[in-house]
């Protein structure tokens, strides 16, 4: 069970991250539209990896929720 805690710890910060690393990533592309400035896959990419870390933290905190409430 430690090592499932430790795990949900480290997913509980990522998804923290992931929040930051959308707002930014939408942000850029907003500033990119606007100036006409070069990086949209770059921000692409960094809204791709946000989302995907915010959906396993998201899987990783139910599946946790789950498993610790039919024990």
């Amino acid at each position: 069970m430690a090592v499932v805690a430790l795990v949900g710890l480290f997913f509980a910060g990522m998804a923290v991250i992931a929040v930051f690393v959308v707002g930014a990533g939408h942000v850029a592309l907003n500033q990119i539209q606007q100036r006409g400035e070069r990086g949209r896959g770059f921000a692409i990419a960094a809204l791709a990896v946000g989302y995907g870390i915010g959906l396993l933290s998201l899987g990783s905190a139910l599946i946790f929720a789950v498993t610790s409430a039919t024990q």
